[in-house]
C-alpha cells in the first residue's frame, strides 16, 4: 500500500479523533452532603461554572457520557434525581426502594447503578432510556459504594453493614462473588493492559489504610497502613464514623495510588505497580473524604468536607495548586467527561 493511500485512509480516522477530543467537556462534580446543591468546577481555570440545586441531602453523583444528563442520589427524598446538562434543571425523581448512597454508570450509559443503603440492602437499576426503575439486585447489608469496572463486565457493590464487596456481572445483573467480613468503604480500581480489572483497593472500617484484592483470585493478598507521621497534638480526633481512611483512586494513567488519611489530615501518593510509598505527603488542612483525577492525571481534587473546601493537588509535583471554597460538607466527587458537549 503506497504513503499516499494510508495518508487518505487515515485523515478521516484522525479528523473524527480530533473532533471527539475538541467537543469533550471536562468537569468535576462536587456534591455536598449538608446541602440541596452541587458545584462543577472547570478544571482548566479551578473555578465553579456550573451548579445544580433542589437535591437535598445529595450523596452519590454520575454523568452521562454522551453529556447529556447528569444524576444525583438524595437520602432526604430516596429519590434518583435526572437533571438536564445544559440547563442543570431537574427534569425528573425517580423512586428508589430506599435510602441511597452512592451511584455509578454503566461505559454505554444505558443504566445507573444506585446502592441502597437501607436494610436489608440492595443495588438499585435505572434503565437511562425509559428513566425507570427496572430491578432491585439483593445484596447482603445496605449498599454504601457502587462502581462498574474500566471494562465495563461488572458493578462492585460495598457495604458497611454486611460486611462484604459484592461483584455482580453486569451483562446479567447478578451477583457472582464476595469478600471481607468487614465494612466495605471506598474502592479504586487497578487495570490491566487489555482494560480488564488487576486489583481493587478497597478502604475498610477501623483501619487506617486499605487492602489489596487481586481481582482473578477474588481473595486479598495485602494490607497496608498509612504512615502515622504526624505529631500526636496535631491528630485529627474525628469525628471520623470509624473510618479513619476515606478517599482514595488510581491516577487515570495508572502509575500511582492516592490514598487519604482523615486524623493526619494528608494524603499519600503509593507507586504502582510495585505500591512503594513516595515521598511528599500532602497537607490538606482539613479532614479528607474523596477524591477524583483529571483525565490527564495531571490534578487530583480532593473534598474535605470539614472545611467545605476542595484541595487541588498537582500529581507530578505532590504540591497544593490551589484550595476552591465549595458548598456545606463536600464529600463524594467525579470527574465528568462529556462526549459531544459544547
Amino acid at each position: 500500500m503506497n504513503t499516499l493511500l494510508v495518508r487518505k485512509l487515515l485523515l478521516p480516522a484522525l479528523l473524527l479523533a480530533f473532533s471527539v477530543t475538541a467537543t469533550a467537556q471536562v468537569r468535576i462534580i462536587q456534591t455536598n452532603s449538608q446541602g440541596d446543591n452541587i458545584n462543577l468546577i472547570d478544571p482548566a481555570t479551578n473555578r465553579i461554572v456550573g451548579e445544580v440545586t433542589g437535591v437535598p441531602i445529595n450523596h452519590g453523583a454520575a454523568g452521562a457520557p454522551d453529556g447529556s444528563r447528569l444524576y444525583f442520589s438524595s437520602e432526604a427524598e430516596q429519590t434518583l434525581h435526572v437533571v438536564d446538562a445544559a440547563s442543570l434543571k431537574v427534569t425528573k425523581k425517580i423512586p428508589l426502594t430506599g435510602r441511597p448512597n452512592n451511584i455509578s454508570i454503566s461505559r454505554d450509559g444505558r443504566r445507573v447503578y444506585v446502592g441502597i443503603v437501607s436494610s436489608p440492602g440492595a443495588v438499585d437499576v435505572i434503565d437511562t432510556v425509559s428513566l425507570e426503575r427496572v430491578k432491585s439486585i439483593p445484596t447482603k447489608g445496605g449498599i454504601h459504594n457502587t462502581y462498574v469496572t474500566a471494562d465495563g463486565k461488572y458493578v462492585v457493590a460495598g457495604s458497611i453493614a454486611g460486611k462484604l464487596m459484592t461483584v455482580i456481572d453486569q451483562k446479567t445483573e447478578e451477583p457472582v462473588w464476595t469478600l471481607f467480613e468487614e465494612g466495605v468503604r471506598p474502592m479504586a480500581f487497578e487495570t490491566n493492559a487489555d482494560g480488564s480489572t488487576k486489583r481493587i483497593f478497597v478502604q475498610l472500617s477501623n483501619f487506617h489504610g486499605f487492602a489489596v484484592v487481586d481481582f482473578q483470585k477474588r481473595q486479598e493478598v495485602a494490607r497496608i497502613e498509612l504512615p502515622n507521621d504526624v505529631p500526636a497534638d496535631k491528630v485529627d480526633k474525628g469525628p471520623f464514623n470509624a473510618s479513619p481512611s476515606h478517599g482514595l483512586g488510581v491516577s487515570p494513567d495508572g502509575k500511582t495510588l492516592w490514598v487519604t488519611s482523615r486524623p493526619n489530615a494528608r494524603v499519600y501518593a503509593y507507586s504502582l505497580p510495585d505500591l512503594k510509598l513516595l515521598p511528599g505527603a500532602v497537607d490538606l488542612g482539613g479532614r479528607p473524604d474523596w477524591v477524583t483525577f483529571t483525565p490527564d492525571s495531571k490534578l487530583i481534587y480532593i473534598s474535605t468536607e470539614n472545611t467545605n473546601s476542595v484541595v487541588v493537588v498537582d500529581v507530578a509535583a505532590r504540591k497544593e495548586v490551589t484550595k476552591i471554597k465549595v458548598g456545606k460538607s463536600p464529600k463524594r466527587n467525579i470527574t465528568w467527561v462529556a462526549r459531544g458537549a459544547g
